[in-house]
């Protein structure tokens, strides 16, 4: 298993969403507080909307600017906890399609495309 991930996030119909046809994921939704937190984290990303890159581990690794802390479990998904941004938000099972189980952290690089 990859010790980074890369994920390319984008608005569609308003809400954010991804795809990663690796792991059979079309338009996969960030909902519950995460979509929330993907706003205010890539507030100065230019064209954010139209896609970033979304780097993202368990493990810190240099120029990660977004740490998630684990919470709880709630149906099928996790809950987690923002410290920089005072919130909590829910990752979906489809977390699941990149880690064995839920990690205690989730350390992401939010940054343009290219």
């Amino acid at each position: 298993m990859n010790a980074l991930l890369v994920i390319f996030p984008y608005k569609y119909q308003g809400t954010w969403v991804f795809d990663d046809p690796t792991v059979g994921l079309f338009r996969e939704p960030f909902i519950a507080g995460i979509d929330t937190m993907i706003d205010k984290a890539a507030a100065d990303v230019p064209n954010a909307e139209k896609g970033f890159r979304a780097i993202f581990s368990a493990a810190p690794f240099p120029g990660a600017n977004l740490k998630l802390e684990w919470r709880r479990e709630e149906s099928g998904g996790n809950w987690y906890h923002n410290d920089r941004f005072k919130m909590e938000g829910w990752l979906c099972p489809a977390l699941l399609k990149y880690f064995p189980t839920a990690p205690r952290e989730i350390y992401v690089k939010i940054e343009p495309k290219n």
